[in-house]
């Protein structure tokens, strides 16, 4: 007997089918990317109860997203469902690579992540304030970010190993770029775009779909940091970012970023010039025009640090019906590492906290588990399916099928162009900003000790644009590479 309530994610997300995995085919294997099973399966293994291992410092706030443009053609996710509409969101920005304590002002990508409270069920998008990431496969995430922190033996940061991985991941070579631009350092939060990074798939009504990138554009204007003043800042004020964000929204002086996207046809998708779904690639603007979804504005602090911006739990799996995942390799990993990291730093529980609790209603079979904060379903039936009027599942909030072939194997992507986008992108700068763009690198790879991986790293800057290469072997003084 179904007394017509839906059975939901922890996330308050619909299920649409709770007695099949999602498989390639019938046989299988299974996908990582149902991240339903992935949640069942990780609470149950935690029903018997750190700081972040990246993004550790960040900054928070409460605001809202109005639709300003009917993308209902596109997406039939409730909160976009029409112009006008407002959803209360969360915001968290954060460094990556530092600890808790560290400074603001430090050249690293930002953490942007924002949490829509929507009438389906929270939608996380985590992003960052770049459109690319240094990898493009999640199994090397692990050791991309163990470059980035300290070395086991003298606990310092370890420019060996930081130049050595990206000589060694030449895809890394256009989020480098960026990094090491005057991007790299936002003057403020507020001054920086955000970008969801990974492709996307947004199903409407009537379940056609298209591919989609997120792009917010910041009303500040772009606005980043000269270098000295930034090293001056992350001594006198180390928490200078945090700072402003607080100061502005608590003077009424509200930030806001305009939410376009791009949208790709699915079978674009197999003849694109560049692999839609590798995350360190983007698609032409000229070829997927921006298209205004709505505007975002952050209007309240938090009343507590902890509770609110330390304790929030962001998942790029946190889906509501109308936005589903692409094949995109590092976003296919990220829905599991995500919700999983949160099990572990804050708990098994971690979306019933308030910040995280979604404003729609919770119908799932999640019991028990350390610091449960609310009244753990009660009396309520605990397994699905039942014959005692429990939640049950929704057919029409499925997640759309797709085609995939091919043998299970260990493969990367067929495109291997890592040097024309960064090229391209070295090209668009000012000599004043290719100039400050050198310096940067210069500047960081000469701690490196071996002269090897220096001229492994030019030769990527050389096959992306002889004159890039040639200026950063000069300021080494080292000999420009025959590549």
């Amino acid at each position: 007997m179904s007394n017509g309530k839906k059975l939901t994610t922890s996330w308050g997300a619909p299920v649409g089918d709770n007695q099949n995995s999602m498989t390639a085919g019938s046989r299988g294997p299974t996908l990582i990317q149902d991240v339903h099973l992935l949640e069942k399966l990780a609470h149950f293994n935690r029903e018997r109860v750190p700081e972040r291992v990246v993004h550790a410092k960040g900054a928070g706030a409460h605001g809202y997203f109005e639709v300003t443009n009917d993308v209902s053609k596109y997406t039939k996710a409730n909160f976009l469902s029409e112009v006008g509409k407002r959803t209360p969101m969360f915001i968290r920005f954060s460094t990556v690579a530092g600890e808790l304590g560290s400074a603001d002002t430090v050249r690293d990508p930002r953490g942007f992540a924002v949490k829509f409270y929507t009438e389906e069920g929270n939608y996380d998008l985590v992003g960052n304030n770049t459109p690319v990431f240094f990898i493009r496969d999640a199994i090397k995430f692990p050791d991309f970010i163990h470059t980035q922190k300290r070395h086991p033996q003298t606990h310092l940061k370890n420019p060996n190993a930081v130049w050595d991985f990206w000589s060694l991941s030449p895809e890394s070579l256009h989020q480098v770029t960026i990094l090491m631009s005057d991007r790299g350092i936002p003057a403020t939060l507020r001054h920086m775009h955000g970008f969801g990074s990974h492709t996307f798939k947004w199903v409407n009504a009537e379940g056609q779909g298209v591919w989609v990138k997120y792009h917010f554009k910041t009303e500040q204007g772009v606005k980043n940091l000269d270098v000295e003043l930034a090293a001056k800042l992350a001594g006198e004020n180390p928490d200078y970012h945090t700072e402003d964000l607080f100061n502005a929204i608590e003077n009424g002086d509200y930030p806001a970023w305009k939410l376009y996207v791009q949208i790709m046809p699915l079978e674009d998708a197999n003849t694109y010039r560049f692999d839609p779904f590798d995350v360190t690639k983007v698609w032409s603007q000229k070829d997927y025009p921006l298209i205004e979804v709505g505007r975002m504005v952050l209007n309240k602090n938090p009343e507590n640090y902890f509770a609110e911006v330390e304790q929030a739990t962001f998942s790029p799996g946190n889906f509501v019906p109308g936005i589903e995942a692409s094949p995109d390799k590092m976003l296919q990993g990220r829905l599991f590492a995500y919700s999983d990291a949160h099990r572990y730093r804050v708990g098994a529980n971690h979306n019933a906290l308030p910040i995280n609790r979604p404003k729609s209603e919770v119908n799932n079979n999640q019991r028990d588990g350390f610091m449960r904060p609310d009244s753990n379903g009660g009396s309520s039936v605990y397994y699905e399916p039942n014959s005692f009027g429990g939640a049950t599942e929704s057919a029409q909030d499925k997640t759309s099928s797709f085609e995939v072939s091919g043998f299970a194997d260990s493969v990367g992507y067929d495109h291997h162009d890592h040097y024309t986008q960064a090229g391209d992108l070295y090209r668009l700068m000012s000599e004043e900003e290719r100039a400050r763009l050198v310096a940067n690198i210069v500047g960081a790879m000469k701690p490196v000790e071996s002269d090897e991986i220096k001229i492994r790293q030019i030769k990527h800057f050389y096959k992306a644009d002889p004159e890039y290469g040639t200026r950063v072997a000069e300021g080494l003084g080292l000999a420009v590479p025959q590549v």
